[in-house]
């Protein structure tokens, strides 16, 4: 007989606001994991209020409400998953929900608020594994040729030239501050994700871009919104890229600006900001990196995750290969 948790749909549901501060406090997980963990179950219990044919659920055809009384066991999970693949839903999609529904179960496990996790005993859907889309180093270079010598262009500049210097995801250098920069080791700080810290080395190319931009253009922005150019701690001001109202620039700013440059490249295929990051690992990989370095310059956590650039870089010399061999 399948376990079930008990408590009903309504007592689980109360439970979500408790689940939601452990991860922010406990786990330190990102706002935008922090909403796709509230996304997620709202999206769970939402179906449960519709499902109808749980498990001592009333078989009526008029019965459009699942009783809020009713435990939930792992026949519900696989109808919610059932569902999702109905609507339409992506095999990474319904991974990530349902590894969503096993993390809020084992909560409620350690807080002493369910038996057991019914999500556990579900297997992941198997997912396709896609080479990242990234940018060739001639493409980069005519990327970082586009911005102009006006005070924006500068400034996307010294955008761009970092994160393609450094691997950074875009919400890490939103975060960036002028005291995470050191000119003269030539090393970052980022913030990646759970507040984990690390420290990358820049070049020449991304430090002379910085440097112009923040002697020339951030001062300026600074003054354009009657804000004290040395930095004081007030909002906005310690943050390196800012945008016209002397704020920190968005990450939704960002990544505007980036795309901006990406299409008018023209490129035949589609490249996403995060390709930028993916062209850092790339390359560093075909020159010869060692891998645990560059895992450590993504800040991966595993190294199963950075190994999908050997493959990359496999896959290209198998294309160099075929092109060039004789007998190929």
């Amino acid at each position: 007989m399948a376990s079930a948790v008990t408590g009903g749909v309504l007592g689980l549901e109360g439970q979500v606001e408790g689940f939601l501060t452990y991860l922010r406090v406990v786990r330190n997980v990102s706002p935008n994991t922090l909403q796709a963990y509230a996304t997620d179950l709202g999206q769970f219990f939402e179906f449960l209020e519709r499902d109808d044919r749980r498990p001592g659920a009333q078989a009526s055809e008029t019965a459009s409400h699942a009783r809020p009384d009713q435990p939930v066991n792992y026949l519900t999970i696989r109808r919610f998953l059932a569902h999702l693949r109905a609507l339409g839903s992506s095999s990474a999609t319904v991974a990530r929900k349902l590894a969503t529904l096993r993390s809020f179960f084992r909560y409620l496990c350690r807080e002493g608020l369910a038996e057991d996790n019914p999500a556990a005993a579900i297997s992941s859907p198997r997912l396709e594994k896609r080479l990242p889309r990234f940018l060739h180093l001639d493409e980069v270079n005519a990327l970082l040729d586009l911005p102009g010598g006006g005070p924006q262009g500068v400034r996307d500049l010294a955008v761009l030239e970092m994160l393609y210097a450094t691997g950074a995801r875009i919400s890490e250098l939103w975060r960036l501050d002028l005291d995470d920069l050191d000119f003269e080791g030539e090393f970052v700080r980022l913030q990646g994700k759970g507040g984990k810290e690390r420290i990358i080395p820049f070049g020449s190319m991304a430090q002379l871009a910085l440097q112009r931009y923040i002697a020339t253009v951030r001062p300026a922005l600074l003054r354009a919104a009657d804000q004290p150019v040395r930095p004081t701690g007030a909002k906005g001001v310690k943050a390196v890229f800012l945008n016209r109202g002397g704020g920190r620039l968005s990450v939704r700013g960002l990544r505007r600006l980036i795309d901006k440059y990406l299409d008018r490249l023209a490129l035949d295929r589609r490249v996403t900001p995060h390709g930028l990051r993916h062209s850092f690992a790339t390359h560093l990989l075909d020159a010869g990196a060692d891998i645990r370095a560059v895992q450590e310059m993504l800040g991966h956590a595993s190294l199963s995750t950075t190994q999908i650039y050997t493959h990359v870089s496999q896959a290209r010399l198998r294309a160099v290969y075929r092109n060039a061999h004789p007998r190929a």
